[in-house]
């Protein structure tokens, strides 16, 4: 039985993690913002989407505690608070890259079956 404990930490990670990492532009900025930190306009041009958009993307993440934000003059420069958020997406990039070999290897073998 799962312990009360890890129920409420699965929840909580979920809540403040996994929602912000929900949307493909919002792993598009950590990555951004992992070569470097940036203002708002060079992440909008960075992975081409609008400064609004940017912009609200950066606030769930700043939310989320995976992003934060110094004011530097005029402008808002944005970096990763815990560089290890790369590591856990390079780690499910490599599980969904296994996964589509597995399911792409499992296609061919159908496919040479059925063409025998």
């Amino acid at each position: 039985m799962i312990s009360p404990k890890l129920s409420q930490e699965v929840t909580r990670l979920h809540a403040e993690i996994c929602s912000g990492l929900a949307d493909p532009r919002r792993i598009l900025i950590i990555y951004a913002l992992s070569e470097q930190s940036r203002n708002v306009s060079q992440i909008a041009n960075e992975i081409d989407i609008s400064q609004p958009a940017a912009s609200r993307h950066l606030t769930i993440l700043r939310e989320r505690g995976i992003v934060s934000a110094n004011r530097a003059g005029k402008s808002v420069v944005y970096m990763l608070q815990d560089q290890r958020i790369i590591q856990a997406l390079d780690l499910l990039r490599a599980v969904l890259a296994d996964k589509l070999k597995s399911q792409a290897d499992l296609a061919n073998s159908a496919s040479e079956s059925f063409s025998n």
